[in-house]
């Protein structure tokens, strides 16, 4: 390819710029920094010689009047427009269609869509470079769509139906949860007249007190004996995580060597402590006992069942004892008790399947409580016929070993007795809400009915469409 530079024109009578010196036979591309000076045969329908020079003439003394690194900069930006796998024709131009174009016939053709395009459309074969989306539906937005038309007589059914379906719902969820009996006995002690508040003294140990009440109605079915707490946050991130997992697993590794996240409750006289953590620490170990007072003021004890209150995939799966074939004590030898302990790990009960880490009133107090008042599964006391209330109306005693100090961060400890439906336990709330939903939303249909039927026949609107 030849190129033939024309001398630096005057700034006052810039010469003609000569076209470039093209062999008819080289292809090349077009290059969109030179959109206006490609030659045209459609704009002047004159001969060869004569074509637009005055066009040509303007057009070549508006460009070479730019400086020379502002002709390159456009140059630069619009190469990029350029059809790819073309050569370009002289001077960044479009490609030759046949021979060397005539002197003169430079024509301005610009056209403003193919700029925004990137450039006019490319030869067969080459790839052009485009801003433009692809041509389908997701790109060019012309999925198909539903857009319900609300009216009128639409809406109102709706409302008239999630008004009749949630209101009976709701009544009868909360007849149920109405239906369950449960009843709730604070021992904290701190009032003057309870009779656990001598034993909130630390001189009194151990300290055991007695709280009588009275049933006025029958529990009939299992009845559910549960401890409550409150003002005891066992949702705190470093409560949760102050444990060892492999250890309460059985880990013969974990055992001796507990994790560090169960500092400062790791170890203890030098030896690991088992269970370590804060949340083995600061178990629930106050002692209930329930009896029934007859007319002859004997009490009658009330059977306890303390298996069977752990969910079944703590109780077989995450927690287990250390492996071997000896005597529990010795698996556990090597370690010491938590410090606010009163006995070790495998003195926790007498049972072998109840003992150690599968002790279910300890695997219940490990599961946290999200809230900071909680209730926490104690014993089950279980219908022995059917004939007979499982704790009939009367009197009764609770007798509590007071182990447990709450006083220190004003908490309180509660009991409560409660029965269960086909809901589970008492909860009047899911029925309240149930009820309310129902209400409003009858009470907003028929607002909305009497509304459309005021103004359906004005003059100013045919139909009300919401």
């Amino acid at each position: 390819m030849i190129r033939v530079r024309p001398p630096f024109p005057s700034p006052f009578y810039p010469p003609p710029l000569s076209p470039p010196l093209v062999p008819p036979s080289s292809p090349s591309s077009l290059s969109p920094s030179l959109w206006r000076l490609q030659p045209t045969y459609a704009s002047c329908p004159r001969p060869l010689a004569e074509e637009c020079p005055a066009s040509s003439a303007l057009q070549r003394r508006r460009l070479w009047r730019w400086p020379w690194w502002r002709r390159r900069r456009r140059r630069q930006r619009r190469s990029s427009g350029s059809c790819q796998g073309q050569p370009a024709g002289p001077l960044g131009g479009p490609p030759a269609s046949g021979g060397a174009v005539p002197r003169g016939s430079m024509a301005m053709n610009y056209n403003a869509k193919d700029e925004v395009d990137g450039g006019p459309p490319c030869a067969p074969g080459g790839t052009a470079k485009t801003r433009r989306p692809d041509n389908t539906a997701f790109k060019q937005q012309r999925l198909p769509a539903w857009q319900p038309i609300l009216t009128a007589g639409t809406v109102l059914p709706i409302f008239f139906i999630i008004g009749l379906i949630f209101i009976p719902i709701g009544i009868g969820i909360f007849v149920t949860s109405n239906n369950i009996r449960e009843i709730e006995i604070d021992y904290t002690g701190t009032e003057p007249s309870s009779p656990c508040n001598k034993c909130l003294s630390p001189d009194v140990t151990p300290c055991i007190c007695t709280v009588n009440f009275t049933l006025e109605k029958s529990f009939e079915g299992n009845v559910f004996m549960y401890y409550g707490l409150s003002n005891f946050y066992q949702n705190h991130r470093r409560y949760v995580k102050s444990r060892d997992d492999s250890q309460l697993n059985g880990d013969s590794s974990a055992l001796l060597n507990p994790s560090k996240e169960c500092e400062p409750y790791r170890r203890n006289e030098d030896k690991p402590i088992a269970p370590c953590g804060a949340i083995a620490n600061s178990m629930f170990n106050d002692t209930l006992e329930l009896f029934l007072i007859g007319n002859d003021s004997y009490p009658v004890p009330i059977a306890l069942k303390k298996k069977g209150i752990a969910w079944w995939t703590d109780k077989n799966v995450k927690f287990r004892n250390p492996p071997g074939g000896d005597s529990l004590e010795e698996r556990f030898k090597g370690t010491t008790k938590p410090v606010n302990w009163l006995k070790p790990v495998y003195m926790l009960d007498s049972d072998p399947d109840n003992n150690g880490f599968i002790n279910e009133d300890f695997i219940v107090w490990m599961r946290t409580a999200a809230l900071p008042t909680f209730r926490k599964l104690y014993r089950l006391i279980e219908r022995k016929s059917d004939l007979h209330p499982t704790l009939p109306a009367g009197r009764y005693s609770l007798n509590i070993t007071y182990n447990y100090p709450v006083h220190y961060f004003d908490g309180r400890k509660r009991m409560i007795l409660s029965t269960i439906s086909w809901m589970g336990g008492k909860n009047p709330f899911l029925g309240i809400a149930y009820i309310a939903v129902g209400s409003i939303s009858f009470l907003l249909g028929v607002v909305l009915l009497v509304i459309n039927h005021k103004y359906r026949n004005s003059s100013n609107t045919a139909d009300i469409t919401i």
